[in-house]
């Protein structure tokens, strides 16, 4: 799904930089993307996906 509309970021894309890259926070999504540049609706999703993200790869590490 597209979590930012105005520039196209998925989910996907998202989720495969938190896991390829590490990044854990929105600025270092901000640094890959475009992601909250226009109208910010994206900031609290990002955020929501980040946190299940880290989660789940915790969760496979134990």
């Amino acid at each position: 799904m597209y979590v930012c509309l105005c520039h196209g970021i998925s989910d996907k894309k998202i989720r495969k930089l938190a896991v390829e890259q590490g990044i854990t926070d929105i600025k270092g999504i901000k640094r890959c993307t475009a992601l909250g540049s226009q109208c910010g609706k994206c900031i609290k999703p990002t955020k929501e996906i980040l946190a299940e993200t880290s989660y789940l790869q915790l969760k496979q590490a134990s």
